[in-house]
């Protein structure tokens, strides 16, 4: 079979003219057949070329892949049981799934980061839905109290950033994207500021740290969706001019005339911003890490993708021989920006894989004795038993699971009904815009109702989901007798299949509790 489904895609805006008969592995259609005004990926290609390489439309959406990986989490089932609890008196009036305890912190130092959830918000950068919705995805993550951060290319791309001598002196929206999220911090969770290669000339993160009062800072090496930089479309002659002298790759080349001539004339109507490869050094790493502390970060962050597994090798050798606070390793399959859709599909070690390695790696340092980082884990991740199988899978070493792509869609979808309720197209009995919400109740509790009829929309949808998820997490730990998150552990998940115990190392469901068995029936 194939896992893949080429040539066509929503994402892509393409299709097959005959869908139930087709080619599985170059997925053309069987008879490709001439008049056909070509609505497959390879014919849209023929017409507009580079541009159907990426997810459209360009600017209003997050995209994920839609490749069907062999294994993945769907491939292990939770493991509950009827005797005992951990971390509550076994006692069916004390031992009920409100009472389990989710909360978790972050830190290499005495003084950790505290989040009230075992979930983080990775990097969401300068595409253009996040700028958009970035208040209620940051004022969410606060209401929240976890981690977000800031992703790559912000300052860059802000048109009313103050550059000197190419250093970062002045970013409104960086400065804004902040005070998003401080806004409704309660004294859980932190907002973080990543870089890339251009970032990191650019001065991003000491600008951060010396003039936003920002106290995590987080280093990144690629993405689980791409091996290559970010990209975002430029639809103006002069964004383009704009971010070409401002470090970036432009193409095509804005200050070529016969480009720009082109580009006047409609014969294309937007212009590609493409960042660099990062190239990773052990001694580099080192320094960076030194010129982030002397420059007053509190907390160092790293992130990395989905790279061959050397490179997973070197993030958590570096992570722990530097000390790093959080480690968060993305898994392929996903992408909240502007990733090549063929690169999303076909590219990087998918979750469940790199999860498995990470956990050997990790182990392997452990016994050494060597620091170990917090670990997180990231990678399409959206629901309850994703979050706990995935800390199962990583324990006792992942402690906190990203979720990317799906809180930024519950800010949209936010917005999006509270623009509809405001237009009177919203068929509901709610009174006010908060009352769309089943989560604002919680929230008038801690607030009040007038404070949080001044939350952005967005955020209370973002509060509200998570709120979901962590009720459903904690019932899913209350069947497993697990009152605390350091309580969960490998055998709390069976594989459902010979294939991921042997990949993952746990256990296969027909061998769970065979010695225990045997003593009972004995």
């Amino acid at each position: 079979m194939s896992f893949s489904k080429p040539n066509r895609s929503l994402a892509t805006k393409t299709r097959l003219r005959t869908p139930d008969s087709c080619s599985p592995f170059s997925g053309m259609c069987s008879v490709c057949l001439l008049g056909c005004p070509g609505t497959c990926e390879i014919g849209q290609s023929a017409l507009k070329g580079r541009e159907v390489l990426y997810p459209q439309p360009f600017g209003s959406i997050t995209a994920g892949a839609e490749k069907d990986y062999p294994i993945d989490y769907s491939h292990f089932n939770i493991m509950g049981t009827t005797t005992g609890a951990y971390g509550i008196d076994a006692d069916s009036d004390k031992a009920i799934f409100p009472a389990v305890n989710v909360e978790t912190e972050i830190g290499a130092g005495s003084d950790k980061i505290k989040l009230k959830v075992p979930i983080i918000f990775p990097g969401q950068g300068s595409t253009f839905v996040a700028k958009d919705n970035w208040e209620g995805f940051a004022g969410g993550a606060a209401l929240v109290g976890t981690v977000v951060t800031v992703g790559e290319n912000v300052c860059a791309m802000d048109p009313n950033s103050v550059i000197e001598n190419g250093r970062v002196v002045e970013s409104p929206d960086l400065r804004k994207r902040v005070e998003d999220f401080r806004r409704y911090y309660n004294g859980y969770g932190t907002i973080a500021v990543q870089a890339n290669v251009e970032d990191t000339k650019l001065g991003v993160q000491e600008y951060a740290i010396e003039k936003l009062g920002v106290e995590a800072v987080e280093i990144k090496w690629g993405q689980g969706a791409k091996d290559i930089g970010g990209e975002v479309k430029l639809p103006t002659l002069e964004r383009a001019l704009q971010l070409k002298k401002r470090g970036y790759i432009v193409l095509p080349d804005p200050e070529d005339p016969e480009v720009q001539d082109a580009f006047n004339k409609g014969l294309f109507k937007e212009f590609e911003r493409h960042s660099r490869l990062g190239m990773v050094d052990e001694e580099s790493f080192h320094n960076r890490v030194e010129q982030l502390r002397k420059a007053g970060a509190k907390y160092i962050f790293l992130k990395t993708g989905a790279y061959r597994p050397a490179d997973l090798a070197r993030a958590v050798k570096y992570a722990s021989d530097n000390k790093i606070d959080l480690l968060t390793v993305d898994g392929a399959g996903g992408g909240t920006g502007m990733s090549p859709w063929r690169m999303m599909n076909e590219w990087g070690i998918p979750t469940v894989y790199i999860e498995s390695l990470l956990y050997d790696y990790l182990s392997r340092l452990a016994a050494k004795g060597a620091y170990i980082p917090t670990v997180a884990i990231a990678g399409g991740f959206t629901l309850e038993d994703h979050v706990f199988k995935a800390l199962a899978l990583g324990a006792p070493y992942v402690k906190l699971v990203g979720f990317g792509r799906s809180p930024m869609t519950a800010a949209m979808v936010g917005r999006t009904n509270a623009d509809l309720y405001r237009q009177g197209k919203l068929n509901t009995k709610a009174n006010s815009v908060e009352e769309l919400f089943a989560g604002s109740i919680k929230l008038i509790e801690q607030y009040g109702k007038e404070e949080v009829s001044k939350m952005p929309p967005g955020a209370i949808a973002v509060y509200t989901y998570i709120d979901r998820v962590v009720a459903g997490l904690q019932q899913l730990m209350a069947g497993a007798r697990k009152f605390s998150l350091k309580y969960i552990t490998r055998d709390d998940i069976a594989a459902l299949t010979p294939e991921a115990a042997r990949i993952s190392g746990i256990k296969y469901i027909m061998d769970v509790d065979k010695e225990v068995v045997d003593d009972i029936l004995k």
